[in-house]
């Protein structure tokens, strides 16, 4: 079942759609490097001792681990990394 959007929904919806492309563009790289700083901070709360390249393929495991051919590269990754 679809939920109504609220109007704060409409109106960001609106406003987003007014952007050009470029501001959109920048906005979602924007938020995607927010979400990995999100992703590697939790990581690093887990084990402070994660070496900067394991860090980067377990971040990687997080975004694109759904993906079963995605998933299967990152573990050869990870399975060559050390800390």
């Amino acid at each position: 079942m679809a939920t109504v959007p609220t109007p704060a929904e409409i109106r960001m919806r609106i406003d987003q759609d007014a952007m050009p492309v470029h501001a959109r563009v920048a906005r979602a790289a924007a938020m995607f490097e927010w979400a990995r700083g999100v992703i590697r901070r939790d990581l690093l709360a887990r084990d402070r001792a994660l070496s900067a390249e394991r860090l980067k393929w377990e971040t990687a495991m997080r975004l694109y681990g759904a993906d079963a051919t995605s998933r299967a590269m990152i573990q050869r990754m990870l399975d060559h990394v050390s800390g």
